[in-house]
Formats: C-alpha cells, sequence, structure tokens
C-alpha cells in the first residue's frame, strides 16, 4: 500500500505507521529502513515508528505488566491448551491508537469530538476479504484498498517483485508461537544468534510470564513457543508426522499453518486470535 500510494496509483497518504514489538527479525528492520529511504522519503510520506516496549523483555520482567503471547500449553494430566493472545492489541494497535490520538490533536484522555477521524489503510487482500473488519474507535475508520482493486495476495506478490522487494519479510516477532516449521527452519539455518535467542526464550517462559510467576499465580502446565509443545530446540521442525502429510495431501489448512505458519503474521485489525483494546488503556497508512 506504501508503494502504491508513493506511485500515485492510490491517493498520497499523511502517513505510514510501523508498530515495533521490539523483538521483529533484523530482516524486517533492514525491510523498513529501506521502504523508507527508498519508497517513503522520495515521496514524501513521513514513516513514524511506535512502540509499547520490547515484548521479549517484558514477558521475562516480573515487574512489568505482559499481555500474554499465544503460548502452546501441556497441562499435567497431558491436556492440551494455549494461553490467551494479548500482544496484536498491547503492541501493535495500542500504540497505533496512541500516536493517531496525537495526530489528530487529542492524546488521551482528551475527548475526540464526533466527526474527527483518521482514514486508515488496512492491507488485507481478497483472499481473505472475510478478515476486513471496522476498527473499534469512532476516530479511525478502516478502509481496505487492496479488496477494492481486487487484489489477491499472488497480485501483490507480482507488483512487489516488479519493484525489487520479492524478498519482503513477513512480519512478527522473532519468538511468534504462530511460526510456522519453514519460518522455524529459516530462522535456524540463516540466523544462528536469533536463533539461539528464541531458544533461550522458550526455554524461559516453560513456567509462564514471569510476573504471573512472582505472584504466585503459576501456570498449571508448561508453555511452550511450538505447537508440539516440546523444547524448541528440540521440536520436530525438520519434518512432518505420517498423520500431518496425510492432512497436507488433503488441503487441511491447520496442515499447511504446520508448515507456513499464520499467513499474515501479526496484522493489526485482521488478527485471528485477539480482542479489542479498551479506550482507557489504551499498521496502518492514515489520511
Amino acid at each position: 500500500m506504501l508503494a502504491l500510494s508513493a506511485e500515485g496509483i492510490l491517493p498520497k497518504v499523511d502517513y505510514a505507521i510501523f508498530a515495533d514489538t521490539g523483538w521483529e527479525p533484523r530482516g524486517v528492520y533492514a525491510h523498513l529502513d529501506r521502504l523508507e529511504r527508498e519508497i517513503a522519503e522520495p515521496a514524501g510520506i513521513p514513516v513514524l515508528r511506535v512502540t509499547s516496549g520490547n515484548i521479549r523483555n517484558d514477558a521475562l520482567d516480573p515487574e512489568h505488566r505482559f499481555a500474554s503471547m499465544p503460548l502452546y500449553i501441556l497441562n499435567k494430566d497431558g491436556k492440551q491448551g494455549m494461553t490467551r493472545r494479548q500482544c496484536t492489541g498491547e503492541y501493535k494497535i495500542k500504540p497505533i491508537k496512541r500516536k493517531v490520538r496525537e495526530l489528530l490533536g487529542y492524546p488521551y484522555p482528551q475527548r475526540i469530538p464526533k466527526g474527527v477521524f483518521v482514514e486508515q489503510w488496512v492491507g488485507i487482500s481478497t483472499d481473505e476479504f472475510h478478515r476486513a473488519k471496522d476498527a473499534d474507535v469512532r476516530y479511525m475508520r478502516n478502509v481496505h484498498p487492496l479488496i477494492d482493486m481486487g487484489w489477491s495476495r499472488s497480485d501483490c506478490t507480482r507488483y512487489l517483485t516488479s519493484l525489487g522487494l520479492a524478498d519482503t519479510p513477513k512480519s512478527s516477532c522473532l519468538g511468534c508461537p504462530f511460526h510456522g516449521n519453514a519460518q522455524w527452519r529459516q530462522i535456524r539455518d540463516t540466523s544462528p544468534d536469533e536463533w539461539q535467542d528464541v531458544v533461550e526464550f522458550d526455554a524461559a517462559i516453560r513456567q509462564g510470564n514471569a510476573r504471573a510467576n512472582a505472584a504466585g499465580n503459576k501456570l498449571l502446565g508448561q508453555a511452550f513457543l511450538h505447537r508440539s509443545r516440546v523444547p524448541l530446540s528440540e521440536a520436530p521442525i525438520d519434518h512432518v508426522t505420517a498423520a500431518e502429510k496425510d492432512a497436507l495431501q488433503n488441503g487441511s489448512a491447520d496442515a499447511d499453518e504446520l508448515e507456513t505458519g499464520e499467513p499474515d503474521g501479526c496484522s493489526p485489525w485482521a488478527c485471528r486470535g485477539d480482542t479489542a483494546i479498551p479506550e482507557q488503556s489504551e499498521f496502518g497508512l492514515a489520511t
């Protein structure tokens, strides 16, 4: 959407906003620097980087309130579960809302007058039009330019390739539990230090988040980053089981995500498992 706006195919936006969780892969930060340098700056579009902190550090800090990641849980009785996914709302949507309020001239807790709003572009393609939804506040109105243009994921890929951006990475935390095996392998095989980082984090969260443990609210089971619910260093990221292979051959979406991960990574206002962030607690393009 930024490139389409910069080229004049879409109207020029006033700002592009990137919400930084503090734990993106190096490739994502490098790509963002390139977008800013080669596309946004020549077009006169400011790229604003906003943050609510470092999600990795916050998860391991017993003094810090932590919005839970969707960790895979193995209970003592062998039953499986997942912790509630709150991270997109806390580390993506919340800082974007804060910045939008500032841009409108009404930082929290000021009341924003009726009729004052930004138009926010959300990059959902026609493949997943059902994920398009409104913002949960009156001062932000979501629009979906890719859907309006009739563009699919393939169309986006072709366009990015034509601009020399075929290697556009997926934005998501380095240690996101929704990574597929392919993403875990890529980290392990191309960036040993980042792999060591996620392996160490996986071990550190085995008993849940640090603040809950410090308060005596310990997890009843064990937490893992990989859906196999074994330590990441031992997880079967190089192969699929016979049952998984059969599911892949039969076109199972769940089996496909085992390998490729969640298609859109961490996508504000299109997240599959988040709840809205209330106004008082307080990726987009704004115009």
